[in-house]
Parts: structure tokens; sequence; C-alpha cells
């Protein structure tokens, strides 16, 4: 049976009407629910028998707040009269100054709009556990149901600030003991007790509180200015680069200041503003692109069950293997560490472990469940256990002799069903495969770096990889709380591919008398967390250096050949890993640029001799970022035309979570149209008559650039998927 969507209202004997939200899962308030609230409650305070009202939610939930897909037809239309009014009309005028008292009736969750619903009532009774929150602002918006008042006047102004500026969620519990809640009661008693308490208001018996009007909580001006002063300081700190934070707080302080009405408008006239900015559309954007990756043509939509993931091996217990060990045991999976010896083997169970431990003392995993993770894990230095297991993760060093006699070794010990997965980084995994006869159960599963930490996996089909495997893979990765991305097979897959440029292009402009540490801060200034030299330090050179000979094989004829990363190591710095690199490190400190680089900086320049006449070039930074960020669009740009991914938005989500390009610019396909494809292909162009072949335009940029047409525009089918 179909659950029906709406809104429903039954008056009982006692004269109070029960209004329910319905719209599975969450009651999330589409157009037709909030259409449907207005003329409930229109009709509850006409009717003569109803005395009182209870708002509630279907299904053990009130409401996960304001229905996001409009936000992404907006966006689309470009039409913001398709955001329905509710702030004034329904929640201040329907609700709030309603003559009948309003009582919430809250279980499960009442985030954003739906919490806003909530302190639009004149009491709120609330299940215990309940999560209670306003998270717009991820969403690159404000709340705009009139939370940026209501919140502060019921919990007071610092921890409404704290709640939404970093949009943190609060239990009922928490809710109750700072007024937010009025009552907290057991889920079987939450409506019985809410109608009692509405009909004790009608009767007098309880105060009829109006939110926006109390302010009791909000303390004097000066202090408010005070708290609103902090709040400023840390919304420069935590989003530089985005407006919806300052906007909320310049809204909150003109209801502290003119009244809580005068807020509330200026609330709704912000609230359009901000659904129109780039950040915002950015931001929904990398929300629904998230959503897309789950489906996976031939793959996801054919009737295919995922198989379970009992037990899994992985082979190598380094940084990676024991990242990957860590993540499957946090899933509850039992986990199989294979390694060479036992100094090794007792290496990587110590990795484990300490990853673990430092979960529990960063309050991200209680010690109970530390301990249970822990108890699934065996080490091993043979074979013997991988008779019973239904996956092996091979993560050994990135040599192709070793990783093909591992995966013939494997493939004749393991279970004929047993996925045989690769977290290789560049190799081809037909290399890896071809000594073996399994080719459809070979597959690459890419995890960045820390593995445990990091949300990304790129799953890595060949031709042959078989629709099963990937799906349990996906499956499997949904369950360690990963997000899965399905791309094809070439040299360096989707998210390092797209980026091996963004090295080359700050090699390039320090070579041509650039300051290092400039190009790293305006880089981080645009939102990356680490400049390319200081990613490089934490990466370590080492693999640097292997891995640009790798590219330099397959895309050398578009690489900018830097003798800087050598010039370093052999100076004696490979990065964090040794305390020196272009930076130094000291436990407990922040990374210090290291002046002293600056004599191998030298070196490189003479021996790469490419600057004009002998001299620094003069760049703004707006020029830093464009000389280092296009060309990682127009790699993107070759991916895109080869079909290494199934659509321009899991590109997108890549960046961001195994790039951490910022969400705020939607990703890096996002951020070239909103850039727009013909002026980042007229740069180039420009810039490859100067520099040469390293910025030289792809021939998919140039087409997309000539015809007006957006890069993420779909193509004519053509897909390695």
């Amino acid at each position: 049976m179909a659950k029906k969507i709406g809104v429903t209202m039954e008056v009982g004997n006692d004269g109070v009407a029960v209004i329910t939200i319905s719209n599975p899962p969450v009651n999330s308030l589409a157009s037709p629910i909030i259409s449907g609230l207005k003329e409930k409650f229109q009709d509850a305070d006409q009717r003569s028998d109803v005395k009182a009202i209870v708002l509630t939610g279907n299904g053990g939930r009130f409401s996960g707040g304001f229905d996001i897909n409009v936000f992404q037809q907006v966006h689309k239309s470009g039409d913001i009269s398709l955001m329905p009014e509710v702030s004034i009309d329904l929640v201040s005028n329907l609700m709030e100054d309603s003559r009948k008292p309003l009582v919430a009736a809250v279980e499960g969750l009442a985030l954003g709009g739906g919490l806003e619903l909530a302190m639009a009532c004149h009491a709120r009774v609330a299940a215990p556990k309940a999560q209670l929150g306003l998270p717009e602002l991820t969403l690159g918006v404000i709340p705009g149901f009139g939370g940026t008042q209501r919140l502060p006047r019921l919990v007071g102004l610092a921890k409404a600030t704290d709640m939404i500026l970093l949009s943190k969620s609060i239990s009922s519990e928490e809710g109750h003991m700072l007024g937010l809640v009025d009552a907290l009661v057991q889920p079987g008693d939450l409506l019985s007790t809410s109608r009692k308490w509405a009909l004790d208001i009608a009767l007098g018996r309880k105060p009829l509180l109006r939110s926006l009007h109390r302010t009791d909580k909000i303390g004097s001006l000066s202090e408010a200015r005070a708290v609103l002063k902090n709040t400023r300081q840390l919304a420069k700190k935590i989003a530089p680069n985005m407006p919806q934070h300052h906007a909320c707080i310049d809204v909150i302080e003109e209801g502290i200041v003119h009244g809580g009405y005068s807020g509330v408008l200026k609330e709704a006239e912000v609230f359009k503003q901000l659904v129109m900015s780039d950040t915002a559309k950015a931001l929904v954007h990398v929300f629904f692109a998230q959503r897309a990756t789950s489906k996976v043509p031939n793959v996801t939509d054919v009737g295919l069950k995922p198989r379970p993931m009992k037990k899994v091996a992985v082979i190598g217990g380094g940084l990676m293997g024991s990242g990957i060990a860590t993540a499957l045991l946090l899933s509850n999976t039992r986990v199989v560490l294979k390694e060479i010896n036992p100094e090794y083997l007792q290496k990587g169970l110590k990795s484990v472990e300490a990853n673990l431990k430092s979960l529990v003392s960063r309050g991200k995993l209680a010690q109970d469940k530390a301990g249970k993770a822990l108890s699934l894990l065996k080490g091993v230095l043979d074979y013997a256990e991988f008779k019973d297991v239904d996956m092996v993760i091979e993560a050994v060093i990135e040599k192709i002799e070793l990783k093909q006699k591992i995966f013939k070794e494997i493939e004749d010990i393991c279970p004929p069903h047993c996925i045989l997965a690769s977290n290789t980084s560049t190799i081809d995994l037909n290399v890896i495969g071809e000594k073996t006869n399994s080719k459809d159960r070979i597959v690459g599963a890419h995890f960045f770096s820390p593995a445990h930490i990091m949300t990304l996996l790129e799953i890595v089909r060949t031709e042959n990889t078989s629709a099963q495997v990937i799906l349990d893979l996906m499956a499997l990765g949904k369950a360690i709380k990963k997000v899965p991305v399905v791309v094809g097979n070439c040299i360096g897959f989707a998210v390092n591919r797209t980026f091996f440029p963004y090295t080359q292009g700050a090699h390039m402009l320090v070579n041509l008398g650039v300051d290092l540490f400039r190009v790293d801060r305006v880089i981080t200034s645009f939102g990356l967390p680490l400049g390319p030299f200081q990613l490089g330090d934490l990466a370590g050179h080492g693999i640097g250096m292997a891995v640009k000979e790798i590219y330099a094989k397959v895309y050398g004829d578009r690489m900018f050949q830097s003798p800087l990363t050598e010039l370093l190591v052999k100076s004696g710095r490979n990065g964090k890993i040794n305390g020196r690199g272009y930076y130094i490190y000291e436990k407990g400190t922040k990374p210090k640029p290291d002046s002293s680089v600056l004599s191998v900086v030298e070196e490189s320049r003479k021996l790469t001799n490419i600057m004009p006449g002998g001299k620094p070039i003069s760049v703004t930074d707006k020029e830093i970022v464009e000389m280092i960020l296009f060309p990682v669009v127009n790699e993107a740009c070759r991916v895109l035309d080869e079909g290494v991914v199934i659509r321009a938005s899991d590109l997108d989500v890549a960046s961001v979570l195994g790039m951490s390009f910022p969400s705020y610019r939607g990703g890096i396909v996002f951020w070239a149209d909103t850039v727009g494809p013909k002026y980042i292909y007229e740069r180039l162009k420009r810039l490859s008559e100067t520099y040469g072949g390293f910025f030289k335009p792809s021939r998919y940029l140039e087409e997309r650039a000539m015809n007006g047409m957006l890069l993420s525009e779909p193509k004519a089918s053509r897909s390695r998927m």
C-alpha cells in the first residue's frame, strides 16, 4: 500500500485537533505539505469545536525540514517564485499568532524547517533522543521559516549562534535543559501529554508563550553585541569564502536591535537572495551529486542484490592497509591482515590499534566499541585463513611483479566467489590481473589516505569486471561509511589523474620565479585545505617521484618536467615523514615555512631556466589560481571525454571527497562551468602560447567553448563503463 503524502487533521472529543504531517521517510516539507498545513490551520482556527491544536509527524518523526528538491528546481529554472511563502503566511500568522493554543509533539527528528515549525508553536513536548537542529547553512542558505529569530529567544543567543553557525544538532534531553523543549515524555505518552498541555493553555492553567515575543533569554543589547562579535570572528575562521554565515549573523542582529518581527522580514528577504547565490547552487549540487553516485547503469538497475561480506582479508599492513583494516573493523567486518614477516605484522596490528585509540581520544568512538572492533582482527603470515574470505584487498607497494604474484596466489587459494581487489592508485588493473583466469572478479578499491577517515572510495572496473562484483563493493563501501564512485580503468583513475597537473602547475610557477609559500597561501585561501607544496610534504616526496615516472610514460606530452622534487629529496628533505620538506614539522606545532629551502628552489630555477629574460614573472593571486587549477579542469575534460566517469557530477563528488576541493564551489567541473568554459579555454590557449604544451587546451574543452556548452552537459554516449 502506498503511503499517503499529505496533512491530516483529526478532532477528538476533548476538542483538540491533531494535525499530522505525512511524507515518508522524514516528513519533508514539500510544497503540497506546506499548502496542506495552511489549509488545516485555517480550518482549525475557524471550527468552533476546536479548542486547541497539536502538530505532529507520522511514523515516529516530526519533520526533517524543507524539501531540498525545491532548491534544485529553483536553480534549474532560475525561478525564485517556486519557493513557497512559509515564514509569514504559515509560521507567523497561522501558527504563532493563532488564537488557539498550539503544541508541537516531537519525536525522532525536528530539523531545519521542521524545528522552525515546532518553535512557532506555543509549547514543545518531545520524546527522548529526538534530534533538533538548524543545518541550513550547510546548503548555503540560512533558516528561512523564522529560525534565526526564534532559536535565540528560546535557548539564548550564544547557544543559538553556535547551533546555527556550526549546523550542530542537539538531543531533546539537551533541548529540555535549555528550554527549547518544555516537557520530555515517553513516545507512548507523547500525544496524550501534548493534548493535555494544549488544553491547559486554553483553560488558562498554563501560559500561552509566543517565541518571537520573548526577550528573557536575549540579555542586554551590549551583551548581545559582544556575543555577535565573537560569532563574526568564528564565521571569518570557518567560512572565509561563504556568504551565508555573515548574512545569518546580520539577520539575527536585526531581530535583536529592531524586534523579532523585523528580523523575520529581513530573514525572508536574505533567504531568497542566498537561495540564488553561487554558494547555495554549488552546495545543493554536491548534495544531489553525492546521491547520484549510487546509480550505476547495468549494475544497480538490473535486479542484482549485494552479497554479504562477512570476512575480508587485507594484504599489507602499511599506512593504507592498516587504515583500510580499521575502516572495515569499525563496521563489524571480520578482518584478516597479512604481512610478510612478524616484525611488519606487529607494526601493522599496532597501527590499527593506534587508529582506533586516536578515534577514542578524539571522542569519535566509544571505548567498548574500539575493543569490539579490535577483537574482529586477526594477523597472519600465510594464506591459511584465506580459504573462506569473501574479499581480498591488496594494499602492498606499487610494484607490478609483486602485485601480479599476489593475485595469482590468492586466485588459487580463495573461494571461487571471492572478490580480488587492489588498492593501487596508479597501476593498470589489467596488468595486475593478467596472470589470472578470474578477470571478472578483479576490481580496484582505491581508498584515499588516511583510509579510515577519508570518505571517498574509487571503485575501478575493467571491461571484464562483473556487475555483481561492482555492486558488492559499492555495498561494502556504504557499510564502511564511504561514498563509492565507480570509475573506468586508466592510469590515475578519476581523481589522481584529474589532479596530476595540480602539482605541476605549482612547480612551473615556482620555476618562473613565484614564491612557493605564496602559491600555497593563495591556494588555501581559494579553499583547498593544503597548497600543492604542503600536500607534497604530507604525501611524502618519494611517492611523488615514483608516481611522476608512471604518469610521464602515459601523459608525458603534456607534463612539465621539474627537477625540484628530486633536488629536495637529495638535500635530505622527504617531507613530513622526516620532519623536513618545504616546511619544518615539529610535534605539537603548525608546519613552518623553511626559508633555507630557497637554495634548492634557486638550483631548480637554474636548471629549468624558464624565467623570461632570467627575471621572475609578476602574477596576481587570480592568475596563480588559474595557472594551477585550469590545467586540472583541462585534464577533467579528458576524463569526461574518455568516459572514465559515468557523469560529470561523479567527478565533482570525487574531487570534493578525494582532493578536498571546496564543496561550496561545487566540485571541479561545476566550478569550471561557473567560471565559464570559454574563459578557461582562452586563458589556457594564451598560457600555452607563452609557456608551452602543459597548458594546451584539450579537444573537449575547445569544442565546449566554441559551441557555448557547459562542460557538465552529457555527451552522446561513449563510455568505458
